[in-house]
């Protein structure tokens, strides 16, 4: 059911895309592509729990697994994007060891967690729904705050934790860094040590990333990659094919 976990547990990178544009068919498009999983992105990008719903039916009639970035760790959001189809969970703004505990509570029904029946469309699109989700469903906190990152090596030591995610933009501001993907310094250090702590642990570590830093991500044990943005490649793909026209004309 969750090829990406599939791909973690043979020691594989899984190369995913983030949807932040509300639209079934670019999301169909680019799972169509071949990405190992898809992102649908409900913390910042313009995409609601309708689209999203519509966005999963998508993305479910390719190989690609649907992933959703809730927009808190919210008790609710997790349980409605999960009953909407998603099979992993990505979530944002991890402080403490509690918060990952709550998001792992969120993610699995009793007795593991505390997650509510109903899983509505999950149910009717992957087989065998309730026996296999606790086993299926990713959850992925973000280590996006100098406080989770302190706290990694707790973090990945939980039992259900199948990986967790490096946002570097909101790490390097929370480390008192601009912005970046690739920063040297403080986030450098954070970096390898998400790294370290996920490769003791036998946990997959994730980062949003691009095509360029992939390679390095993979020789450092990197595993889900997120090597494109819909908004990013369809900026760029417009301003080339802009550029081209003007220089052929």
């Amino acid at each position: 059911m969750n090829s990406t976990k599939r791909l973690w547990q043979r020691g594989e990178p899984a190369y995913g895309a983030w949807l932040s544009i509300p639209s079934s068919l670019s999301a169909e498009a680019i799972a169509r592509a071949g990405y190992d999983y898809i992102c649908i992105d409900l913390q910042h990008g313009l995409i609601d729990d309708a689209s999203c719903s519509e966005m999963l039916v998508a993305i479910s009639a390719t190989e690609a697994t649907p992933f959703v970035r809730v927009p808190a760790n919210d008790f609710a959001a997790i349980n409605r994007a999960l009953d909407a189809g998603a099979l992993g969970i990505v979530i944002p703004l991890i402080y403490s060891v509690g918060d990952v505990e709550a998001a792992l509570s969120a993610c699995r029904y009793p007795p593991a967690g505390t997650r509510s029946y109903g899983p509505v469309r999950a149910a009717v699109t992957h087989a065998d729904y309730f026996a296999r989700a606790n086993d299926e469903i990713a959850c992925v906190p973000m280590i996006e705050t100098r406080e989770a990152a302190e706290e990694v090596e707790a973090i990945v030591s939980l039992p259900g934790v199948d990986a967790v995610y490096i946002g570097p933009n909101d790490l390097s501001l929370s480390l008192g860094q601009a912005p970046g993907m690739d920063n040297e310094g403080p986030y450098a250090h954070a970096y390898e040590g998400v790294a370290k702590a996920c490769a003791a642990q036998g946990v997959a570590v994730g980062i949003h990333a691009n095509a360029e830093l992939a390679p390095k991500h993979v020789a450092n044990g990197f595993r889900m990659i997120t090597v494109m943005s819909d908004v990013g490649t369809l900026q760029r793909g417009a301003a080339r094919e802009l550029a081209h026209s003007k220089r052929s004309g």
